[in-house]
């Protein structure tokens, strides 16, 4: 199937269609993401009040970014893009549905909450390599700073704004509405991927290695590239720190402060809106402080995120504090991964592009599920407090690194780079 564009008004209609279908997709599978999230843990928590177990929803979720990146990262950078993501958004509906007909029929088992959780894990790291991938093939390098911000601000919103509490109102409601909705909302996301206009298969400039020499080459430009790679290990702490967040949040939240499943629910809004703030202010922050500084402030709300919890006592009035840390942690993010992708969008060559987000996902997401577990067995064996004040201590000593290889001058020319993109194919269909 081809949709030929003759004229450059066209080309320029397909480029703006490409940008919204993609905040659109950003939106609807955010959502049904932020449903899973809110309704797992507390599913686990009708069959155990362990935080270990809960917390294992939060590790086998992430732990396809440690175990299979790497090689997700090469079939992102072998077959087309687009069909990757359809097969997600198809992979994460039939997981839902699963558990939805478990649920349905009692028949639900622990075990089988703990296999959804892993399928959407994987399905995760396919869809999230495969869209950070597929910007460059769908919109031209002038336009990428505005869609980035307006995916990462629709992500934001719908995951924690919208998503969490309409997540915690479905779960009030019943299991059956918010695992039906999720599923519902996964096929509409894969119906706006079709309808994008461009051409997702990989085109390879130079012949094709091994996969392992594949997996190499991903890994050594990480390594090589002083700036991508420290950013990677400062986002191993981070990530780390917020899967502690979510993977002990429920159980704290429910169990040690006694919030009900909606208070639950409009505790995560406070990371949304905190994110939806941050869309509004990383423009004219960039402006004024550099890109530098805006990411800077990642550091300071994920420190507080997982530290405020250390230091309040377990009464319902620390969820204000709490909220309040959450929602200056979203600002962080917001601005943090704006820059972050517009970074590596101009450093990293497009053929390479799924190798090297493989890379650095497996050193900095990698860290989730490993934090994840650490922290649940904290909790379980000494304390929530203990759990979230060693992350908290952990983000705190990444003001080092981050002032001493992020600077002015290692950003500068990320607005100018040598060997800029080339503008998206958008000629064909594929």
């Amino acid at each position: 199937m081809t949709a030929t564009v003759d004229t450059p008004d066209g080309a320029q209609t397909t480029v703006r269609r490409n940008e919204w279908l993609l905040v659109f997709f950003t939106g609807t599978t955010s959502i049904a993401d932020a449903i899973g999230t809110v309704a797992l843990p507390v599913l686990m928590l009708h069959f155990t009040r362990s935080p270990l177990l809960i917390s294992a929803v939060a590790t086998l979720r992430s732990l396809p970014w440690l175990l299979g990146a790497l090689h997700i990262g090469v079939v992102v950078d072998r077959l087309n893009r687009r069909q990757l993501m359809v097969a997600a958004e198809i992979a994460r509906t039939v997981a839902v549905g699963t558990l939805l007909a478990g649920y349905l029929t009692d028949l639900l088992t622990v075990p089988q909450i703990l296999v959804t959780a892993l399928v959407l894990g994987v399905a995760e790291v396919f869809a999230l390599l495969a869209g950070a991938s597929i910007v460059p093939a769908a919109v031209p390098l002038g336009g990428r700073d505005r869609v980035n911000t307006r995916m990462t601000g629709v992500e934001y919103l719908c995951h924690g704004f919208v998503g969490a509490p309409f997540g915690g109102l479905l779960v009030a409601a019943g299991f059956g509405y918010a695992f039906g909705t999720a599923a519902a909302v996964y096929v509409v996301g894969a119906v706006l991927l079709m309808m994008l206009v461009g051409n997702f298969a990989v085109q390879p400039t130079t012949p094709r290695g091994t996969v392992h020499g594949e997996l190499r080459d991903g890994l050594r430009f990480l390594l090589r590239h002083r700036l991508l790679r420290t950013m990677s290990l400062l986002v191993a702490v981070m990530a780390g720190s917020w899967a502690v967040w979510y993977a002990l949040i429920a159980a704290y939240a429910i169990g040690a402060l006694g919030l009900s499943p909606g208070a639950y629910g409009l505790l995560l809004t406070c990371l949304g809106a905190g994110g939806i703030v941050g869309v509004l202010l990383v423009g004219r922050v960039n402006r004024i402080l550099g890109r530098r500084w805006s990411m800077f402030v990642d550091i300071i709300g994920t420190a507080a995120m997982v530290g405020v919890p250390a230091v309040l006592p377990q009464r319902p009035e620390s969820a204000w504090i709490i909220g309040a840390a959450a929602f200056l942690t979203g600002i962080g993010g917001t601005m943090w991964t704006v820059n972050s992708r517009v970074i590596q969008q101009a450093l990293v060559p497009n053929e390479m592009f799924g190798r090297f987000s493989a890379a650095t996902r497996l050193v900095s997401w990698g860290m989730a599920p490993v934090a994840a577990l650490l922290a649940g067995g904290l909790a379980q064996l000494v304390s929530y407090r203990v759990a979230f004040g060693v992350f908290g201590v952990a983000c705190l000593v990444l003001v080092i690194p981050f002032l001493r290889v992020v600077t002015a001058d290692a950003v500068r020319d990320v607005d100018r780079p040598s060997d800029p993109a080339q503008a998206p194919d958008i000629a064909t269909v594929s």
